[in-house]
This record gives structure tokens, C-alpha cells and sequence, in this order.
């Protein structure tokens, strides 16, 4: 079975390289991108399983990477970050079809296991059907 792909988009480098750290080590493959250009080439060629996005990255802002992520492809899980309690922001993330969000500072375990429910939720239906 080909590894999930899990692409971090932040502006600030040290929770990407420590979510590309955590999430390796889950056995996923990880991508990582400091802004928004840089995350739409990733899904438009690596077409990740899922996206941990930062609601406030400088140039283009969570929202609009979120539109044209799901524009791309709306089968991908996106995960809203905010260090911010922007409840009208967090809303419309939801609307756009993020699944859910993560306070920073979050739990590192916590967000880990969002991930994995998302992630490996799928696998046994898709065996039963296949």
C-alpha cells in the first residue's frame, strides 16, 4: 500500500520541521511549504492525502490556499492551525471544507491523532469493498 502523503504548509519553519518530524515518523510521507505558492505546486503534483494549514501565512492567508486546494482536488483533508481565536475565520475554513482546526500551541498528540483517525479512518472500508 502506497504511504499517505501529509504536505505542512507554515510560515514558521520550526513547527514544519517538527510536524515533518512526528509525521514521518507515523510512516507517512511529508511535504513542507512556507507559503501558499509553494503548497498549491505540492498538491497540484504530489496531490497529498492531507494538508496541515496554517490559517495566517504571509502573501496568501489559510482561506484562499484552502479555496484553491479544494478547486484542486476536494477529496483532500485539510487540517486548519490557528494561533489565533478568529472564530468568523475558523467558520468559514469550516464551510470551505476544513475538517476541523488546532489551537497553537496544540498538543503535538493530539493533532498526531487527528491525523491518524483521517488518515488510516478509510483504509478498512476501502478493503471490505475492494
Amino acid at each position: 500500500m502506497d504511504k499517505k502523503k501529509v504536505l505542512i504548509v507554515d510560515d514558521q519553519n520550526g513547527i514544519r520541521v517538527l510536524l515533518v518530524e512526528v509525521f514521518s515518523n507515523e510512516g507517512y510521507n511529508t511535504f513542507q511549504a512556507p507559503n501558499g505558492k509553494l503548497a498549491l505546486e505540492i498538491v497540484r503534483k504530489e496531490s497529498p492525502d492531507l494538508v496541515l494549514l496554517d490559517m495566517k501565512i504571509p502573501g496568501m492567508d489559510g482561506l484562499d490556499i484552502l479555496k484553491h486546494i479544494k478547486q484542486i482536488d476536494t477529496s483532500i483533508k485539510v487540517i486548519m492551525m490557528t494561533a489565533y481565536g478568529e472564530l468568523d475565520m475558523i467558520k468559514e475554513a469550516t464551510d470551505l471544507g476544513a475538517l476541523t482546526h488546532f489551537t497553537k500551541p496544540f498538543d503535538i498528540d493530539d493533532l498526531r491523532m487527528a491525523v491518524n483517525k483521517e488518515l488510516r479512518s478509510g483504509s478498512p472500508r476501502l478493503a471490505i469493498g475492494s
